[in-house]
């Protein structure tokens, strides 16, 4: 088991030009990070005309390999769902640039979304689900298709609020039925659909191919200060009502001991990268997380 640092957790630092891409990655690994993964929000390896950058890719490969670290996984947004054929074939267009980036950048793993984006609550059933279920299908499918020939690994993360939950996440992996589609569980954005998380480390560490270990607070009436989704330190709702904000790894409401205990029972030996987005300050948080997760894993 690797232990290490979605740089998505200092992405702050990277936007405000406190970190380059570069020393974020030496701060990383400076902190015991063992492994990074890469989300292009605040960096980008596509050019403006929307082809590859091949500069930007050889300043992260060299970083990592100056730093003696294993770049993970690569993880993007996507939404296969759109009911618009001419829609549904750009984006996965855009998503197979984005399996040739992550193949450029030497990764074995990239993670893309089939829904990135909040739905309204009505749309967030089993029904509505039902209908979209095939175009799911069929998009995660293209898309590992393609990235088996360049030796990649794609995977669904239990993400947002609608491809979300142990069962429909279950149901799609084994619906697309390919020896290079696998999950990526986040052990916290389970709770954005009210599941427990020990029972979904249980469940779903035998599909994976990587884990987010995410910690949050819960709360049961509102504290103030709370939108509808913005998941960048603000409280925000889960689909039931419960209040989420992200939190320090062990610090919040989710029993982290249990949580890795579950993980390790699974004979889980692969990646799992700390994913921080909480109110607290972003590398604080980071190396107290990266530090817990450390601890807790020697413990269980």
């Amino acid at each position: 088991m690797k232990l290490g640092l979605s740089l998505y957790s200092i992405n702050r630092e990277i936007e405000n030009k406190r970190f380059t891409l570069q020393t974020a990655i030496e701060w990383a690994v400076a902190q015991g990070a063992e492994c990074v993964e890469l989300v292009p929000f605040s960096y980008k390896f596509e050019r403006e005309d929307g082809g590859i950058d091949y500069d930007a890719i050889a300043i992260a490969k060299k970083a990592a390999k100056d730093a003696g670290v294993e770049l993970a996984n690569y993880s993007i947004l996507a939404d296969l769902v759109a009911e618009d054929r001419d829609a549904f074939e750009a984006e996965i267009k855009r998503v197979m640039k984005h399996v040739e980036i992550a193949a450029e950048l030497g990764l074995p793993r990239m993670r893309h979304d089939i829904s990135s984006f909040r739905r309204t609550r009505e749309e967030l059933g089993v029904v509505y689900f039902e209908r979209l279920f095939p175009r799911m299908v069929e998009g995660a499918s293209r898309i590992a298709e393609y990235a088996a020939t360049l030796g990649i690994v794609t995977m669904l993360e239990n993400h947002g609020f609608f491809v979300n939950g142990c069962d429909r996440c279950e149901r799609l992996v084994h619906a697309v039925n390919r020896d290079n589609y696998k999950m990526l569980l986040d052990t916290g954005n389970i709770v954005c659909v009210d599941e427990d998380p020990v029972a979904a480390a249980q469940k779903l560490s035998p599909l994976c191919e990587m884990i987010h270990l995410k910690d949050f607070y819960i709360r049961r009436r509102d504290p103030g200060d709370t939108t509808e989704f913005d998941c960048g330190g603000s409280w925000f709702r889960s689909n039931a009502g419960r209040y989420l904000r992200g939190s320090i790894l062990g610090q919040g409401d989710l029993d982290i001991f249990e949580i890795l205990g579950a993980v390790k029972a699974s004979g889980y030996d692969g990646n799992i990268a700390i994913e921080f987005e909480g109110f607290e300050d972003a590398r604080y948080a980071s190396r107290v997380s990266l530090d817990n997760a450390r601890r807790i894993w020697a413990e269980v």
